[in-house]
């Protein structure tokens, strides 16, 4: 039986976390659907806490004064789509995906019932704030699906909080 599992990630998918991603199935025949959100950085309060709580002060400074073009956001969602499939493609999994402009936890939640998938993972960097708060991607997926949202934390495969 085919299995839709789809993948929010933050970040390019990394043969790490191809690795990972094929252990959630025993077997079987899995397509794997990325979602690349196109502005990935829009809370900036959120991730210049974040910079904070890691004391990487200049990280702080350089998120509140650089804004990327929207056509930068675009270049730059395409090819963490790109690489995160050449990653998937690479560790022998079937993979499709897009980008997405706008909510990423929509898109999430669309892109799941629209598949019929049984499985929803939301993979990104640790956000100290989020996170702890539980207002991370996983946790409003959650909410809006009404089913466990596994979170993974990129390249690592620890389980985030959700």
């Amino acid at each position: 039986m085919e299995e839709t599992i789809v993948v929010l990630a933050e970040v390019p998918l990394t043969a790490a976390d191809a690795t990972h991603l094929s252990s959630l199935v025993d077997g079987g025949d899995s397509t794997y659907t990325v979602v690349i959100p196109e502005d990935r950085h829009t809370n900036v309060l959120g991730e210049f806490l974040h910079h904070l709580s890691l004391l990487e002060f200049s990280e702080a400074v350089q998120g509140l004064s650089h804004r990327p073009t929207e056509e930068e956001v675009r270049i730059s969602a395409d090819q963490a789509l790109q690489g995160s499939l050449e990653a998937l493609i690479g560790a022998g999994l079937r993979a499709d995906g897009f980008t997405a402009q706008g909510n990423a936890v929509e898109a999430m939640v669309n892109a799941v019932r629209e598949r019929g998938a049984h499985q929803a993972v939301v993979i990104t960097r640790p956000h100290a704030v989020a996170d702890t708060l539980h207002r991370d991607w996983a946790n409003r997926a959650q909410e809006k699906l009404g089913v466990p949202v596994l979170h993974l934390y990129a390249g690592s495969g620890f389980i985030g909080d959700s």
